[in-house]
C-alpha cells in the first residue's frame, strides 16, 4: 500500500494538463456538461543519495556523510527515508489543491464572463426591438398624418363645388375624389402598401364608419393585454389633432394639493391625479428609493407637488377635528330645557338615601357597603311638572376625579351635610369642586330628624369656607331635610326649581347632538354601553357620533328607567349602544356626517394619546435618563394590574394607587381597564410579577386555569376601601424595616497597654450601663467620634467575658484601630430593627 493511501500521486516528470467532465445545474432544470482541463504544476523533489554500508561493529546501515552532516542526531536511516517519503506526499498534496483552487476561480470567472456577455447580448436585443418598435410607431404616425393631409386637400375643392341638393342630403353618395389632386397618385400608391400590409383603409372598412372602433374589433386581438376605450379613443384623439396640426398634449390642470405631515405615496399620486409610477420616478430622481405603498414627510411631498406644476396646501392632522366646529346658536333656536343637578357630600351624609327618596326607589340596597360606587344619573318629574334631571356622585374620597366631572357637566350642585356631622373633609372637597364649576350651591342639612342633629353648627362651620346660607343673611339656600321621614323634600325640590329659573337654562334642540360620558362599562351580551347626559342638540336612533378615541353608530337608547326611546334632548341622561369599544368618563360626545369623518377623528385621536403615553413614559434626553436611573435606585416599586367593571372606578383606583407611597416604595398600576380579567392580563402580570386585583369584576374559565398554571394570583374586590387597604399593606412589606441605635453603656480609658501579638489594649472603667462584646462602639476624644466600629476583644483579669457591667474594670482592644489615648470616652450601643408602615 503507497503513502498516499491508494490515491495517484502526480508524477515528477509529468506537467501536462488533465481533462474531466463537470454537470453544471441552472434554473428551472436545466443542466449542462462542461469539459475541464487541469494543468498541474510540476514539483522538483531532491533527490536522497542511497545509504553507503557500515562497518560491522555499527550493526546497521548509514547514510551518506552529506546526509548524516544535516540530519538531526538520534534519527535512523529509516526514519530519514520515511520523513522524507511524507514530506514528498505533502508536497505534492499541496501542488493538488493548488491547481484544484486555480482550475476553480479559472471556471467561475469564465461562467462570470459567460454570463455577463449574455445579459449583455440580451439587453443589446431589447434595445435594438424597443428602437425599432419606436421607429416604426413614428413612421406609421408620419405616413397616416401625410394621408390625413393628403385627404384634407382633396376633399377641399370638392366640398365647394358641390351642388345644394347635395348639401340638403349629407348622406349622398357623391364621389369625394371627383376633383383629383397632385397627390392623388401618391396617395393611391400608399394606400396598395398599407392593404399590402393588412391595414384596413377608409374604404375598404366601408365609408365613413370604418375610423371608428367597435367592440368586436377592441376584443379580436390576439395575446397581451388588450387596450382600454378610453385608451383606444384618447390615441384617435391624439392621432387627429396631430393631422389637424395643433399640440396632442392636453392642458396642465393645476390642482390645489392639501398635504398633512406625512403622506402615503399611493396617496399623493391620487390627490395631484397623477400616475403612480411617474410619483415613484420623481421620487427615485430626488434619491428616495420607494414604493407606492411607503410614506414619506411633508417636506419631500412638497418638493414633488412643486416639480409636478400643483399648488400645496399644508394641512395638520388635527384639522380631521374641523368638523366638529363649535356651533353659535341662534337666540331664536334656544329652548328652555331642564336642569342638572349633581348631589355632592361627604360619604355616607345620605346623598344616595336623599335621590332615593326624592325617587321613591330604593338605590342604596343595590350598592355594596351602603356605598355608591358609580355616578349614576336619573330624572325625576316634580309634583307641578317640572322636569330635573340628577347627578348622584360617589361619596368615598378614592372617587374625587368622578365628582369633579360631575361638577363641571352640572348646572346646579345640591351639597348634602348630615346635621350630626357637620362638614366633614370631602364635604370641603366638593365645595372646592363646586367653587371651582363656577355653578351655584343648594346646601340640603341632611338627617334633622336624629336627636344629635345640629343643623346650626352645620351653618356655622360652613362660614369657615365662605359659604353664608340664607338664615346667616347671605345668597345660598340652605333646606332642613331628612331623607328617612321625607321633611324638608318639596321645599329642596322648590329651592332647585327656583335656582333653574334664575339661571334662565336654554338649549337648541335642533342640531347635532353634543353630551358628556358620565359612565362607560362593557356590559356583557351588550357590548361597550355609555351613560351620556346630553347637553345640545338631540341624539336619535342611527346617528353616527365619536366620544373620545371611539367611534360608533346608535343602535338603541334607554333611559333612566330601562325603557328604550327613540332620541334623547337636551339634560336627558341615557345610555349609548353601539360603540366600538369602551370610552372614557368625561369624553364629549358629538354627532358626525359619515362614519369615516368619525373613524378619522377616532383614529386621530388614539394616535395622538398613545405618542402622549410614550413620551410621558420615557426620558427624551441622556441627562434625564440618568437622573430617571439614580432617581429610582433606591426606589421599590410593588407593580398591579387593575380590572374594574366600569371606567370610574378604574380610574379611581389608579388615583388612589398614586398616592400609595413615599421616597422608598410606591405602588405602579401596569395596566387598567374595563371588564372581564383576561388570559392577556394574566400573561402581562406573569411577565411583570404583578398580582391582578379584579373590582366587581371576575376572571374567565381561560384566564383562571392560566393563573393557577403560572402562579398569578388574583383577588376580588368590592368595597374600593378594602382594595386600597390591601395595597397598602403590600407596599408596607417593601419598606426596608427602620434601624434604631440603643446606647447601652460609656466607658472611660484609664492606662493603653501595649500586648504582644495584640496591639494595643485599653484599661477602661465602665461609667455608665454596661459593655457587651457583640456591641457597637465608637471612641469618642473630646466628645468627637473619631472611630466606629466593632470590638476585637473584651476581657477582665485575663479572661475574655460577654459582658462588663458598670462600676468594674475591664481591658478593650478594638478591630483594626490603634490609636487609642487615655482619657478617650468609648460609647457602646446595639442597633435593632423596627418594622415600618405607610
Amino acid at each position: 500500500m503507497s503513502d498516499n493511501d491508494g490515491k495517484k500521486t502526480l508524477g515528477l516528470g509529468v506537467g501536462g494538463p488533465r481533462s474531466g467532465n463537470v454537470k453544471q445545474s441552472f434554473s428551472h432544470g436545466r443542466t449542462k456538461n462542461v469539459v475541464v482541463e487541469t494543468k498541474r504544476k510540476r514539483v522538483v523533489v531532491p533527490k536522497v543519495a542511497a545509504p553507503k554500508a557500515a562497518g560491522a561493529a555499527g550493526g546497521s546501515g548509514m547514510v551518506s556523510a552529506g546526509m548524516a552532516g544535516k540530519r538531526p542526531a538520534g534519527i535512523s536511516d529509516a526514519e530519514m527515508e520515511r520523513r522524507l517519503k511524507a514530506l514528498q506526499a505533502a508536497k505534492l498534496r499541496e501542488a493538488d489543491e493548488i491547481a484544484q483552487r486555480e482550475a476553480d476561480e479559472r471556471e467561475r470567472a469564465e461562467e462570470r464572463s459567460r454570463r455577463r456577455a449574455e445579459m449583455e447580448a440580451k439587453e443589446r436585443e431589447q434595445r435594438e426591438a424597443a428602437e425599432a418598435a419606436k421607429a416604426k410607431a413614428e413612421e406609421e404616425e408620419r405616413k397616416a398624418a401625410e394621408a390625413a393631409a393628403a385627404k384634407v386637400v382633396a376633399e377641399a375643392p370638392a366640398a365647394a363645388a358641390a351642388s345644394p341638393a347635395a348639401e340638403s342630403s349629407p348622406r349622398s353618395a357623391a364621389p369625394r375624389s371627383a376633383a383629383p389632386s397632385p397627390n392623388a397618385p401618391r396617395k393611391a400608391e400608399r394606400e396598395r402598401e398599407e392593404r399590402g400590409r393588412g391595414v384596413k383603409t377608409r374604404d375598404d372598412a366601408g365609408g365613413r364608419r370604418a375610423g371608428k372602433l367597435t367592440l368586436n374589433q377592441a376584443l379580436s386581438g390576439e395575446g397581451g393585454r388588450q387596450k382600454s376605450m378610453a385608451a383606444m379613443k384618447r390615441k384617435q384623439e391624439r392621432a387627429r389633432q396631430k393631422a389637424m396640426g395643433g399640440s396632442a398634449t392636453r392642458e396642465k390642470v393645476v390642482r390645489d394639493v392639501q398635504l398633512p405631515e406625512a403622506i402615503m405615496v399611493s396617496e399623493l399620486a391620487n390627490r395631484m391625479a397623477e400616475r403612480v409610477g411617474d410619483v415613484v420616478k420623481a421620487l427615485m430622481n430626488n434619491g428616495m428609493m420607494v414604493t407606492q405603498n411607503e410614506a414619506i414627510d411633508a417636506d419631500t411631498a412638497e418638493l414633488i407637488i412643486e416639480e409636478f406644476g400643483h399648488r400645496v396646501v399644508r394641512v395638520s392632522d388635527a384639522d380631521v377635528e374641523d368638523v366638529l366646529t363649535k356651533i353659535e346658536d341662534k337666540p331664536e333656536d334656544l329652548k328652555p330645557r331642564p336642569p342638572v343637578i349633581t348631589i355632592m357630600g361627604h360619604v355616607d351624609h345620605g346623598k344616595t338615601s336623599l335621590l332615593d327618596a326624592i325617587r321613591k326607589t330604593k338605590v342604596v340596597s343595590g350598592e355594596a357597603g351602603g356605598i355608591t360606587q358609580h355616578i349614576g344619573a336619573y330624572q325625576v318629574t316634580t309634583d307641578n311638572g317640572a322636569v330635573l334631571s340628577f347627578l348622584d356622585t360617589p361619596g368615598h374620597a378614592a372617587f374625587t376625579s368622578m365628582r369633579s366631572r360631575g361638577a363641571h357637566v352640572t348646572d346646579i350642585v345640591v351639597l348634602v351635610v348630615a346635621a350630626d356631622d357637620a362638614v366633614m373633609p370631602q364635604t370641603i372637597e366638593a365645595i372646592n369642586h363646586a367653587k371651582a364649576a363656577k355653578v351655584p350651591m343648594i346646601v340640603a342639612i341632611n338627617k334633622v330628624d336624629k336627636p344629635n342633629a345640629n343643623p346650626t353648627k352645620v351653618r356655622t362651620d360652613l362660614l369657615q369656607h365662605e359659604i353664608v346660607v340664607e338664615q346667616m343673611s347671605g345668597e345660598v339656600q340652605d333646606v332642613e331635610v331628612s331623607a328617612h321621614t321625607g321633611q324638608g323634600l318639596d321645599d329642596l325640590l322648590e329651592a332647585i326649581a327656583l335656582q333653574a329659573e334664575l339661571l334662565e337654562l336654554k338649549a337648541n334642540p335642533d342640531r347635532a347632538a353634543q353630551g358628556a360620558v358620565i359612565e362607560a362599562q362593557l356590559d356583557v351580551g351588550r357590548g361597550p354601553v355609555a351613560t351620556v347626559l346630553i347637553q345640545n342638540g338631540t341624539l336619535r336612533q342611527g346617528d353616527i357620533f365619536v366620544v373620545g378615541e371611539q367611534y360608533g353608530k346608535v343602535r338603541a337608547l334607554i333611559n333612566d328607567k330601562g325603557e328604550r326611546v327613540k332620541e334623547a334632548g337636551p339634560s336627558v341622561p341615557v345610555e349609548v349602544l353601539g360603540l366600538n369599544g369602551t370610552p372614557a368618563a368625561g369624553d364629549v360626545l358629538n354627532v358626525t356626517e359619515t362614519e369615516a369623518q368619525a373613524r378619522e377623528i377616532a383614529e386621530y385621536r388614539e394616535k395622538l394619546a398613545k405618542e402622549k403615553r410614550a413620551t410621558a413614559g420615557a426620558a427624551t434626553t441622556l441627562e434625564q435618563l440618568m437622573a430617571n436611573a439614580k432617581a429610582n435606585e433606591s426606589v421599590s416599586e410593588l407593580p398591579i394590574l387593575v380590572k374594574a367593571d366600569v371606567q370610574g372606578s378604574a380610574e379611581a383606583i389608579v388615583q388612589a394607587m398614586e398616592k400609595i407611597g413615599n421616597d422608598e416604595v410606591r405602588v405602579r398600576v401596569l395596566h387598567s381597564g374595563v371588564g372581564a380579567i383576561t388570559e392577556t392580563d394574566i400573561g402581562l402580570a406573569e411577565a411583570s410579577g404583578a398580582p391582578v386585583f379584579g373590582f366587581n369584576v371576575r376572571a374567565n374559565a381561560s384566564a383562571r386555569q392560566t393563573a393557577n398554571q403560572k402562579g398569578v394570583e388574583i383577588r376580588y374586590y368590592s368595597v374600593i376601601y378594602d382594595l386600597v387597604d390591601d395595597v397598602k399593606a403590600a407596599a408596607s412589606g417593601l419598606l426596608s424595616n427602620e434601624i434604631r441605635e440603643k446606647f447601652i453603656g460609656y466607658a472611660s480609658i484609664k492606662e493603653v497597654f501595649k500586648v504582644t501579638h495584640v496591639g494595643k489594649v485599653a484599661g477602661c472603667l465602665i461609667t455608665e450601663g454596661v459593655a457587651r462584646r457583640s456591641a457597637g462602639v465608637r471612641l469618642l476624644r473630646d466628645d468627637v467620634v473619631v472611630h466606629e466600629g466593632t470590638l476585637k476583644t473584651l476581657k477582665r483579669f485575663k479572661d475574655e467575658v460577654a459582658d462588663v457591667h458598670s462600676g468594674q474594670e475591664c481591658g478593650m482592644a478594638f478591630e483594626n484601630y490603634d490609636d487609642i489615648r487615655p482619657g478617650d470616652v468609648i460609647e457602646i450601643f446595639e442597633r435593632e430593627e423596627v418594622e415600618r408602615n405607610l
